[in-house]
């Protein structure tokens, strides 16, 4: 499984792209910071993003996006600009057909540490370790771009296929397999239970 993953941001966007499977060790593919000047127009940043990010999409061919989950922060400006950059990695994703993933720093965290409050030092240094790179990818925003994408890679399988089970599901079933089904049958009893007040919550 080959997953980018994308810190967004306006002034930096990290970029990392890891191939693997859970359970095994992983590879790191590339790492990169699509950067824009804070001088420049709104407009021309977002669009230097969105050339930035779907040049690597094209070139490393990835077979998800694991794009970092913005949450409410104190600086409003600071959150606009995030949301607006995680935006078009999620079309660029879509355009593609390509399924997403989305991560809160915290999940990001916790899949490569084991401590959803870790600190960007200890992050970088567990990428680090985990991918057996020679030196530490910099600045911090390539670190978490491929702290996503592990995130992904070890967290993401299941949920994908979970989804796609529904999906063939909805659609009655056709050319699904046994598991697939089971999986369908699984995910909607829980949906009942959740509705119920049930084990499901």
């Amino acid at each position: 499984m080959r997953v980018m993953g994308v810190d967004p941001g306006l002034t930096r966007c990290g970029v990392g792209v890891v191939e693997g499977v859970p359970g095994r060790p992983l590879r790191m593919l590339h790492v990169s910071v699509v950067r824009t000047s804070p001088d420049d127009d709104i407009a021309l940043r977002l669009l230097g993003i969105d050339q930035g990010i779907n040049a690597l999409i094209d070139e490393w061919r990835p077979d998800a996006i694991a794009v970092e989950r913005v949450f409410a922060q104190h600086n409003v400006s600071t959150v606009m600009g995030t949301a607006q950059a995680a935006g078009i990695a999620l079309v660029a994703a879509a355009r593609r057909g390509l399924p997403v993933g989305m991560h809160t720093p915290s999940e990001a965290k916790a899949a490569v540490t084991g401590n959803g409050r870790a600190d960007k030092a200890q992050v970088t240094a567990m990428v680090t370790r985990l991918l057996g790179l020679e030196t530490p990818p910099k600045p911090a925003d390539a670190a978490d771009a491929l702290a996503l994408a592990i995130c992904h890679v070890w967290r993401g399988g299941a949920q994908s296929r979970l989804t796609q089970a529904r999906q063939a599901a909805a659609r009655g079933g056709a050319g699904m397999t046994q598991a697939e089904i089971n999986a369908g049958k699984l995910a909607a009893a829980r949906r009942a239970a959740r509705g119920k007040g049930g084990y499901g919550q």
